[in-house]
């Protein structure tokens, strides 16, 4: 069935960049690849052919993103720079778009996933400190996300409490920021308030590693350093008002699933939701071999298999956004594209064919085999190619009424926040394909 996402099986391809990170494009077409070099490649999949350098670092580079449709590539680096490019631009490198400078190095960094303009843009710096940096002409301020105090807690609490944030994330919806903490816990913060409207305390978890979310939003796991990731489903959050008081959820949530190796009690670089939820992907940091985990959550959180992609230790892992398939990174810089091969049906060649497990006798029909009148038959033809074919009925190109799972609601204060200043990464942009010569591929 190709409406069914299962998880992949087998390695497709491998592609020789030197990463250390790859994510795929929201369209699934191309993969960005985050190199220690300062540099960034854009493949495309269809050709396994480096179409973009985004040349702009003198550091490795630590974080890869892409905007909503995939014209804008943001990367981050140890040199304090956060760049985003614009593929749109007849140009090898892109052209830049904004260059934002920190006082740290940054661990990561992320745009909203709903605003079109690609101007806002979450980063975490290695100090711990996380911010949210707004280049809209109406909106621009850069704010850094700061933990409240509960009810009951005093100014001392603060800094007894006060912990270093360790991870960063937007939720698919874009409403929230969620980050993780050295000490176990998840700050929920508004996008367009900047306020800390929850904490939420995980017990037994030590420091946070990742955060990842099913593409619906409700589903959310976390990877910390006691080598268990833990599924929870998420409450729903009010919408504050800027300058009025908002009262912090404090509560302690409850998995619903635990994931680990019980045998190698082995820690895990990364993790991944599939495109419906239905599967979770755990790359493994084994410093012998390369093991993705996967577990079914639609069975419960049951094992469902490990795939070995050989001898190269895994450093990070990505699901793609539509299909059964994975990118994994090694520590030697390739990217292993994953797939679940499938059997090939003779029977979808042509109409009424039929795979023969032996020699069958045909059977002529009565009049399969009659001499047709020329002259009819070419008209019949002719008929048939002045026919007008529809082949873009049904396809909106210009209004994405659903985002992530989101609906747009006219009366949502976050959206129409998020949704301001639109600008031109639309749908139905064209990227120029620039061929890279083999004397200059790495």
């Amino acid at each position: 069935d190709p409406f069914t996402v299962t998880h992949p099986t087998a390695v497709q391809t491998s592609l020789v960049s030197g990463a250390s990170l790859a994510r795929f494009d929201p369209t699934g077409k191309f993969v960005a690849a985050g190199r220690s070099d300062g540099s960034a490649a854009i493949w495309d999949l269809d050709t396994r052919a480096v179409i973009r350098w985004c040349e702009g670092h003198v550091k490795a580079v630590t974080s890869v993103d892409w905007s909503r449709n995939s014209r804008y590539v943001l990367t981050s680096s140890k040199d304090w720079n956060v760049i985003v490019w614009d593929l749109a631009s007849p140009t090898d490198p892109p052209q830049r778009c904004t260059t934002i400078r920190f006082d740290a190095p940054v661990v990561s960094a992320y745009f909203h996933p709903r605003n079109r303009c690609a101007r806002i843009v979450l980063a975490l710096l290695s100090t711990g400190e996380a911010y949210v940096v707004d280049s809209r002409k109406e909106h621009r301020a850069r704010v850094e996300l700061c933990e409240g105090l509960s009810e009951g807690d005093d100014e001392r609490a603060r800094y007894a409490t006060c912990s270093i944030m360790t991870t960063a994330r937007f939720d698919p919806s874009g409403r929230h920021i969620f980050v993780g903490t050295s000490t176990g816990n998840v700050l929920v913060f508004n996008s367009r308030t900047k306020t800390m409207i929850a904490r939420h305390r995980i017990t037994g978890a030590g420091s946070m590693k990742n955060l990842e979310f099913a593409k619906t939003g409700r589903r959310f796991a976390t990877n910390s350093t006691d080598r268990v990731i833990r599924q929870f489903i998420l409450p729903t959050y009010p919408s504050p008002s800027i300058g009025a008081e908002c009262t912090i959820l404090d509560t302690e949530l409850e998995p619903t699933h635990r994931f680990n190796d019980p045998i190698s009690k082995v820690a895990w670089h990364a993790m991944s939701y599939s495109p419906d939820g239905e599967w979770l992907a755990g790359g493994a940091a084994d410093p012998a071999t390369h093991k993705i985990y996967i577990w079914d959550i639609s069975n419960d959180g049951q094992f469902a298999t490990a795939l070995d992609g050989g001898r190269e230790p895994l450093i990070d892992i990505h699901w793609h956004p539509h299909a059964s398939r994975l990118a994994s990174t090694t520590n030697q810089g390739s990217v292993l594209i994953w797939h679940c091969p499938s059997p090939e049906r003779w029977g979808a060649f042509a109409g009424g064919f039929e795979e023969a497990d032996e020699n069958v006798m045909y059977e002529e029909g009565e009049s399969e085999f009659d001499i047709e009148n020329e002259v009819e038959l070419a008209m019949r033809k002719k008929l048939q190619e002045d026919e007008e074919v529809d082949i873009l009925g049904g396809v909106d190109d210009l209004v994405d009424h659903k985002v992530n799972g989101v609906a747009g609601d006219p009366d949502d204060e976050d959206l129409e926040w998020a949704d301001d200043e639109l600008d031109d990464d639309q749908q139905g942009w064209r990227l120029k394909v620039i061929m890279v010569d083999d004397d200059d591929a790495y």
